[in-house]
């Protein structure tokens, strides 16, 4: 079973950035780019609905480690 070349690590809710850093060097991957992406809620504020951030998703794009042999 071959692995990808890239693969993409979500950073749980109760995980810290440093326990997906560390899931992902376990999997031989090696973090190349940080996206975070901004959770809405929708509220109703005045009558009008109003879209409230409430919290950010953090994603690490990892790139598969060539083993040195």
């Amino acid at each position: 079973m071959t692995k990808k070349r890239k693969e993409q690590f979500e950073v749980g809710e109760s995980e810290t950035i440093e326990d997906c850093l560390g899931r992902m060097k376990e999997k031989g991957y090696q973090p190349i780019k940080r996206i975070e992406k901004p959770i809405f809620e929708e509220k109703m504020i005045n009558a009008q609905k109003e879209y409230v951030p409430i919290r950010q998703k953090i994603i690490f794009e990892g790139i598969l480690v060539e083993s040195e042999q």
